[in-house]
């Protein structure tokens, strides 16, 4: 799997997935303050899933219909960095076929939908 963390990701929960075999790339590593069309269009030309704390992109998908490979929604509070990491580490190994879907995390479940 191949995942692209929207630039609300902070960059070292990245640095330390990159360090553990993830293959993910950060929005700060290309291009900063972009919007979030911009993301989505990045994510698809990449084809990486979209790792994202930002509801907004539910609504770019569904309602403008903007197409991006698959979507991590990160629902949960972000107390820190470790438990950001553990909480994104702990999904993006899983057994899930990313692509095509929306997986919605939250700090006790995941749900998982069809994009």
């Amino acid at each position: 799997m191949r995942f692209l963390a929207d630039e609300n990701v902070p960059y070292g929960v990245v640095r330390r997935l990159k360090r553990e075999g993830i293959d993910i790339v950060s929005v700060y590593d290309i291009k900063r303050g972009i919007t979030d069309e911009e993301v989505a269009r990045m994510a698809t030309e990449e084809n990486r899933v979209l790792v994202t704390f930002d509801k907004d992109f539910g609504m770019i998908v569904f309602v403008e219909g903007l197409k991006i490979p698959g979507l991590i929604l990160l629902r949960f509070q972000p107390k820190n960095i470790n438990f950001i990491y553990t909480m994104l580490k702990n999904v993006v190994t899983r057994d899930i076929d990313f692509y095509g879907k929306i997986v919605t995390v939250h700090e006790d479940k995941i749900r998982i939908s069809k994009l």
